[in-house]
C-alpha cells in the first residue's frame, strides 16, 4: 500500500536521495525544505525524472510557524501521515569543536536544529501519524555512529571524535528516540534512530572516502518502510545491525 511520507531536509544530500528512492516505490513523498526555491527545484528535478508523487512543502525546523503550516497542508491534502523522517540537520563543522575550546554558541546553534527542531517537528506530526492506515506509523530519526557513547569510548575512537557539537546533538537525538519509542510503543509506532554511515555530503564538505548519497539513503530506506512486525527503539548502523547507544 502506498504511504504518505514526509522527509525533512529533503532538497539535498541523503534526504534528496531518500525522497527519490521512496517515490520510485510509488509512495507519496513530501520533500521538506526550508528554502522554497531550492525545495521547488528539487521537486522539479524529481518530477522531470518521472517521479510524479513528489510534493514540495516548506518546513524550517527552526521556525515553528512553518512546521505548523506544513502539518496543516499535509493534513488538508492527505488526512494522515504514515512516515516521518527527521533528516534535517546541520554540522557546523567549519567551527572548532574540540571539547575544551568549542564555543558554547556553536553547540547551541547545532542543538537548535538537530535536537530542538526535531522535537518540535515530531510533536507537531504525531497527531497526523496517529491517523495512519498503512500498518504502523513510523518515525526515523537520522543519527550517526559518532553519537554512540560506546563506540566513541573505545581505545581507538573514530577519527571524528572532535566534532563535539555535532556528536553531542546527535547523542541527544538518540536519547530522545529512546524516550519517544517507549512513549509511543503501545500505539504501535515504530521509532528508530538510523545511521546512514559515512557519506560524502555538503554537511561534511564532501569529505573524501565516504559512500555515495544514494547509498547513504539506501541504509535508511528499509526503516522508513517498516511494517507492524518491525522493531522499535533501536539504534541501527548502516550495515543494518543494532549499534550500542
Amino acid at each position: 500500500m502506498p504511504k504518505i511520507i514526509l522527509v525533512t531536509g529533503g532538497n539535498a544530500g541523503i534526504g534528496f536521495e531518500l525522497v527519490r528512492l521512496l517515490a520510485e516505490k510509488g509512495h507519496t513523498v513530501y520533500l521538506g525544505a526550508r528554502n522554497p526555491t531550492s525545495g521547488k527545484e528539487a521537486q522539479d528535478k524529481l518530477i522531470s525524472d518521472g517521479l510524479k508523487t513528489v510534493k514540495f512543502v516548506e518546513i524550517d525546523v527552526n521556525k515553528p510557524s512553518t512546521i505548523t503550516s506544513a502539518q496543516l497542508l499535509i493534513e488538508a491534502a492527505e488526512g494522515k501521515l504514515d512516515v516521518l523522517v527527521n533528516n534535517a540537520a546541520i554540522g557546523n563543522l567549519q567551527h572548532d569543536q574540540n571539547a575544551l575550546t568549542v564555543e558554547v554558541s556553536t553547540i547551541r546553534e547545532t542543538m537548535e536544529t538537530n535536537l530542538y527542531g526535531l522535537i518540535e517537528t515530531t510533536k507537531a506530526f504525531v497527531p497526523l501519524l496517529r491517523k495512519s492506515t498503512s500498518g504502523a506509523p513510523v518515525i526515523v530519526n537520522v543519527t550517526t555512529g559518532m553519537a554512540s557513547g560506546w563506540f566513541q569510548s573505545q581505545p581507538n575512537p573514530y577519527m571524528y571524535l572532535h566534532w563535539v557539537a555535532y556528536n553531542t546533538s546527535k547523542a541527544a537525538v538518540n536519547s530522545y528516540t529512546i524516550a519517544l519509542a517507549h512513549e509511543l510503543k503501545s500505539e504501535g509506532f515504530k521509532v528508530n534512530a538510523v545511521n546512514p554511515g559515512f557519506t560524502s555530503t555538503k554537511l561534511n564538505g564532501f569529505r573524501e572516502g565516504g559512500k555515495s548519497m544514494r547509498d547513504g539513503a539506501l541504509a535508511l530506506l528499509p526503516w522508513a518502510l517498516l511494517e507492524k512486525e518491525g522493531g522499535t527503539g533501536l539504534n541501527i548502523n548502516d550495515d543494518q545491525k543494532e549499534l550500542p547507544w
